[in-house]
């Protein structure tokens, strides 16, 4: 089936867990008010490893998806569970094309195990949608946000993430 324009597009690169990507669905529908479709491929993630970071580059694989699955009029993000980064940074959650077609998110830091705590799906969950409705901002041309409970808020840490909110703020719903 052809996505429609104004759609959004998920591109799992590995496996993801069928309720969360359900919930992750709905939450991107009701935000943006747009059909979300998602679709999980095979694809092997070794070429954009760096064996001296032990970490996957963030520019690289955001240049893949956006050559490979992107489209004029719908926004794709590809979602990995691996550890991304870009130059500039140690780790990244995310990454995207500010006013483009594509965005990267990554579920590899968001779980509290990766922090000695109580692994917690919901926790989990909600960073999830997070991180991908942060990136999804860029892609509708949203730059980060200085009000503290706004998705578009940069983070830095995982604990950014919890004190956001998985919505806009007025002035950056404003803007979309």
């Amino acid at each position: 089936m052809q996505n429609p324009d104004n759609a959004i597009q998920l591109i799992s690169l590995g496996s993801f867990d069928k309720n969360l990507m359900l919930n992750t669905t709905k939450a991107l529908e009701k935000i943006f008010g747009r059909i979300v479709y998602y679709q999980q491929v095979y694809q092997d993630l070794s070429v954009f490893f760096d064996a001296n970071r032990r970490q996957y580059n963030g520019n690289q694989l955001l240049q893949f998806i956006n050559e490979n699955y992107a489209k004029e009029g719908t926004k794709t993000v590809g979602l990995v569970n691996v550890d991304l980064f870009i130059p500039i940074l140690t780790f990244i959650y995310g990454q995207a094309y500010l006013n483009g077609n594509s965005g990267i998110a990554s579920m590899y830091r968001l779980g509290n195990e990766r922090y000695g705590l109580k692994p917690n799906p919901q926790i989990l969950e909600e960073r999830f949608i997070k991180e991908v409705v942060h990136e999804l901002g860029h892609c509708y041309g949203l730059i980060h946000c200085h009000q503290p409970d706004c998705v578009m808020r940069s983070s830095t840490y995982v604990e950014d993430i919890d004190q956001k909110n998985s919505t806009f703020c007025s002035h950056c719903r404003n803007l979309l």
